[in-house]
């Protein structure tokens, strides 16, 4: 027996942000990152839809790329001075990771951070409040998922809190808020969105519930990712994005992800290579590897016209450089002295990363180590 959870109410389409003045509640703190949210007029139409709403709004900005312990303690001290029954996480995915780990806090304020991030971590939530998530990248599918990742900077550790308690209560998927993202920033949370899709449909514990969502959002991707990159002002094509990046995190919070995530998180960590970029590098050689124990590449390629697994990594490659993202690890700079001596402790970190366990096919140290190498020099390997 296996569960499905998602949201209990998820808004979507253009304009759907309005969908704030529906909400019961008398206190709210939306937590937000940097200035994006506020020069696009997101933050402010949040909240002048929670005041009409008779919610009264206020605000916790400043929530770096990858949020600290630190960041997220002061964040649950001025939830606690605030006392919200309602919070908001607004932005990309370090401001709606950094609002749940702070709604935990919040409820819980004596937790550990290494305790939250073990098994069953994460205790029963919603004692003070419920969440609310707004993405205005199209991506991570944070707004979907019971995940978020803070990062302990004395330790230099990143923490993955995993816990269903953690899946907001509503999310809102709409696009206008994405029109304002740079190039870069939406061919990169794109791809990161189509190796959810990718990952999700291949995963060794994948479903019926699961596989028509990830196999539209790969669909979503194919069809609309250049075109957000190439006409950012192009509002059905955002929200198409958009809902792309939700349905690709309604199927991977429920089936997880494979070594394509394990080893990008090891690489981002080590070289600071954007994860959206990393996981567009390794696609399609992981597709190369995988495609011996399963065909469900097959049925991907099929989307695209196509029919083998060969012919779909062929395509995500494609597509990766039609939108201006590089093609192999060199490509992104990393010296290769510097890459030959991270490259064993990267695999072993990979091998044990959790994401691994999901993968279709077992991978070995020599076999993890050979797909960073192709992916390094930009070559296709062969299995």
């Amino acid at each position: 027996m296996t569960t499905f959870i998602v949201p209990k109410d998820i808004f979507h389409g253009l304009g759907s942000l309005e969908n704030l003045k529906n909400l019961e509640g008398t206190k709210a703190v939306i937590v937000t990152g940097g200035s994006s949210v506020r020069k696009n007029g997101a933050l402010e139409k949040t909240r002048t839809f929670l005041t009409e709403a008779g919610i009264t709004p206020a605000v916790f900005s400043g929530v770096e790329a990858d949020p600290s312990i630190e960041t997220v303690l002061k964040g649950a001290a001025f939830f606690t001075e605030e006392q919200p029954d309602i919070i908001v996480g607004l932005g990309g995915c370090s401001a709606i990771d950094a609002a749940k780990a702070m709604w935990v806090y919040y409820e819980y304020p004596d937790s550990k951070l290494e305790e939250l991030a073990a098994p069953f971590g994460v205790k029963k939530m919603r004692n003070k409040a419920t969440f609310v998530a707004i993405p205005s990248t199209s991506g991570t599918g944070t707004e979907i998922t019971g995940l978020s990742v803070i990062t302990d900077t004395d330790k230099g550790v990143k923490y993955p809190l995993v816990s269903h308690e953690l899946t907001p209560d509503v999310a809102i998927i709409d696009g206008e808020l994405c029109a304002s993202m740079p190039k870069s920033v939406t061919a990169n949370t794109g791809l990161d969105a189509l190796s959810h899709g990718v990952e999700a449909y291949v995963s060794n514990i994948a479903d019926r519930y699961n596989d028509p969502l990830a196999k539209e959002s790969i669909n979503l991707v194919f069809k609309n990712l250049a075109r957000a990159v190439a006409e950012p002002g192009d509002l059905e094509t955002r929200q198409a994005m958009h809902d792309a990046s939700c349905l690709a995190g309604m199927a991977f919070t429920n089936v997880w992800l494979g070594i394509v995530h394990a080893m990008s998180h090891q690489v981002g960590g080590t070289f600071g290579v954007a994860h959206g970029c990393g996981n567009a590098i390794l696609m399609p050689n992981v597709i190369r590897f995988n495609a011996k124990v399963t065909d469900k590449y097959g049925d991907l390629a099929a989307l695209l016209g196509k029919s083998t697994a060969e012919e779909f990594a062929r395509e995500v490659a494609g597509l990766t450089a039609s939108v201006g993202v590089a093609g192999s690890f060199k490509e992104c700079g990393i010296d290769e002295e510097k890459w030959n001596a991270k490259l064993d402790s990267m695999t072993e970190h990979a091998l044990k990363d959790p994401c691994t366990l999901f993968n279709p096919r077992k991978p070995t140290f020599d076999e993890i180590k050979a797909i960073y190498q192709a992916c390094y020099d930009g070559t296709a390997i062969v299995f």
